[in-house]
């Protein structure tokens, strides 16, 4: 009986075996006919050149569509590096984040809350380096004005402004005396492979100072409460537990979350 059972398995096993051969024989041959019909675009789709580079009437150079494609994709994969290191967010998410420690709420306010107020902080501080850019560059590049080169050469030039603005002197000295060179003649003639270095630099240095003032009311706070505890012989208390509500009413009082947003949009007109 047994070996009747095995040999009706084995059978009904070949019998879906079968089945499924003849099921992947049908896709196959559905997928030879599909390509037997596309294949005709496909080679039409061949004969059109990937890279087209042709002069302009006014010198500069015209780009085809697949390639101003090919760099608008790369231009998106670098965005973050450039909201990274070529604005003031960096400044801005340092110093909040510097803050969040001061205070020791812990993770109150969270990343995500910190991560955003920087981006729209950023978007406001950058607003007429953004504007600039808009009316110099992309709106004559749409227009069909100006080249794909020169929209992209006026579109750094506000953009390098700004940092050239926010950058100390020593900072690009620095990054030139590591290039080797021999400093140039107009700060407008700092390459971006110097400047945004610099700049970076420069932005973590004004970021750290910003962040040394804030902490000092909150360590005053600190000390105090120890220095009662102390005395009052409750030394197994934690200090943190009981400041941190003073320090928080003490933010809160003196308008802490406006004042500290109004300086750092404030620090980026000043230096400029």
């Amino acid at each position: 009986m047994r070996r009747s059972s095995d040999v009706r398995l084995i059978g009904k096993l070949s019998k879906a075996a079968s089945r499924h051969r003849a099921k992947g024989q049908a896709i196959a041959a559905a997928v030879m006919c599909l390509l037997g019909v596309l294949a005709p675009s496909f080679a039409d789709a061949a004969g059109i050149p990937a890279v087209t580079v042709t002069p302009s009437a006014n010198g500069g150079q015209e780009y085809s569509l697949t390639l101003q494609i090919l760099i608008l994709m790369t231009a998106v994969t670098l965005l973050p590096g450039i909201v990274l290191m070529m604005t003031s967010f960096t400044r801005i998410v340092v110093v909040l984040a510097i803050l969040r420690q001061a205070l020791g709420a812990g993770q109150a306010p969270p990343n995500q809350v910190l991560i955003g107020l920087s981006l729209f902080l950023t978007l406001f501080v950058m607003g007429p380096v953004i504007d600039q850019i808009n009316t110099e560059a992309v709106q004559p590049y749409v227009a069909g004005t100006i080249d794909a080169t020169t929209a992209l050469n006026r579109s750094t030039e506000p953009l390098k402004r700004f940092m050239l603005d926010q950058t100390r002197e020593s900072d690009i000295a620095t990054f030139v005396r590591i290039a080797g060179g021999e400093g140039f003649e107009k700060p407008e003639d700092v390459p971006l492979r110097i400047l945004v270095p610099a700049f970076a630099t420069s932005e973590l240095k004004s970021a750290f100072q910003i962040g040394f003032l804030l902490f000092i009311p909150f360590v005053i706070i600190d000390l105090v409460v120890a220095s009662v505890l102390m005395s009052m012989g409750m030394m197994m208390l934690s200090p943190v537990l009981i400041s941190l509500p003073f320090k928080l009413m003490l933010f809160v009082l003196v308008d802490g979350w406006g004042l500290i947003m109004g300086t750092l949009a404030a620090s980026f007109y000043i230096a400029s």
